[in-house]
């Protein structure tokens, strides 16, 4: 297996699911990957500890997915010089909006960026990752660029009714 270029933090084994199409776009731009599932709360500790080794294990992205609270995001970001990608998970108190206010609102000095609730922010959390990986890696960014060369040209396939 290649040395993988994207840390995937999960707060819960059930956000998984959720994390399927991350996963999935990641296998597509050929960008290996780790999977940890981890809490901000009840794992702290190893949370940091992975946040500080990363970078230091090839990883270039950390991409965070949590939800309620979701201070995973905020902590991995707080402990590393790493870009930190933050996922805001549904719930079902508060349909994610929680997630997201949690994600979104990091104080100064501490950035997150934060994709989507849900799936469509994994999967849009693994394209960004890759656009980040790629000012570095022309393969990626080549690969990326034809992902969305092929997205257009479905859309306006799709706009033709005769």
């Amino acid at each position: 297996m290649k040395q993988a270029k994207v840390l995937i933090m999960m707060g819960s084994r059930s956000d998984l699911p959720a994390m399927e199409g991350c996963m999935e776009q990641l296998d597509a731009f050929q960008v290996p990957y780790l999977v940890r599932i981890l809490s901000a709360h009840r794992t702290p500790e190893a949370v940091l500890e992975l946040s500080k080794e990363a970078q230091s294990q090839g990883i270039q992205v950390i991409i965070a997915a949590a939800g309620g609270a979701a201070h995973l995001a905020g902590v991995l970001a707080s402990s590393t010089v790493l870009p930190v990608i933050g996922i805001p998970m549904q719930t079902s108190a508060l349909g994610g909006m929680d997630s997201l206010l949690s994600t979104v609102q990091m104080p100064s000095g501490v950035p997150v960026a934060t994709v989507a609730i849900g799936k469509a922010g994994a999967k849009n959390a693994a394209i960004l990752a890759c656009q980040m990986i790629g000012l570095q890696d022309p393969a990626i960014q080549e690969k990326v660029k034809v992902f969305k060369q092929e997205q257009a040209k479905k859309v306006l396939a799709d706009s033709i009714y005769e």
